[in-house]
């Protein structure tokens, strides 16, 4: 599935007529058939960070050979249940969009599925982002406006763009103090080893890297 952007029928600008614009005007974001088709598989509570960093490794990891986009992907947790509240992956190729990325999926998803954009607004759930690095430069910025209490990665260093290529964009050096001085703590090296296995076999794939300005470069 993909993220479908509706637009009205017409030739218009393209066409030179300055009266009719084909303006989109919605958005609905999907995750991708197959792994929707295995969503009832991810129902059980996981109970250690390993557990869920372990999911998330495994979808990223198939998420690329899916063609869907990067090796990318992030699950919301809630830490009083151990459940899994939503599932994201990068799908910034399947559906053109350079927004599409794991973090925002999950994010978005958890907001949909909870009916509020302050996903730290509820007493009774304490929402946690598991994903296989420190976010993009987009999603740091999506994660502290969404209310979420915490931050779990594998690791922060410069070896995602170095393996795969992908210009992650340019990250205050003091992230990590940021994010908790805005309440969101920050756990790191949860199955470090197993995300750099996942971004070595990316960057060693024929895989596209979607950096717009040609930035980014592999060892």
């Amino acid at each position: 599935m993909r993220i479908h952007a509706h637009r009205p029928a017409a030739t218009s600008i393209l066409a030179g007529d300055p009266m009719t614009h084909p303006f989109s005007t919605s958005l609905n974001a999907e995750l991708p058939e197959w792994l929707v088709g295995e969503l009832d598989s991810h129902t059980a509570p996981l109970a250690t960070h390993e557990e869920r960093m372990a999911l998330v490794n495994s979808l990223a990891a198939r998420n690329f050979r899916e063609g869907n986009g990067g090796p990318f992907a992030a699950i919301m947790v809630d830490r009083s249940t151990n459940l899994v509240v939503s599932i994201g992956v990068n799908v910034v190729l399947s559906s053109g969009l350079s927004a599409g990325h794991a973090e925002f999926m999950a994010l978005s998803l958890a907001q949909t599925r909870l009916g509020r954009w302050d996903l730290g607004a509820s007493a009774e759930q304490d929402l946690e982002l598991v994903v296989n690095w420190r976010p993009c430069i987009m999603c740091y910025g999506s994660l502290i406006w969404s209310g979420v209490k915490h931050l779990v990665i594998p690791g922060d260093g410069p070896e995602l763009e170095q393996l795969t290529g992908f210009d992650e964009g340019p990250a205050p050096t003091d992230w990590r103090a940021e994010l908790e001085s805005r309440g969101i703590s920050v756990t790191t090296g949860i199955l470090r080893d197993e995300a750099i296995a996942v971004y070595t076999a990316y960057g060693e794939s024929n895989s596209i890297v979607y950096n717009a300005r040609g930035t980014g470069s592999r060892i």
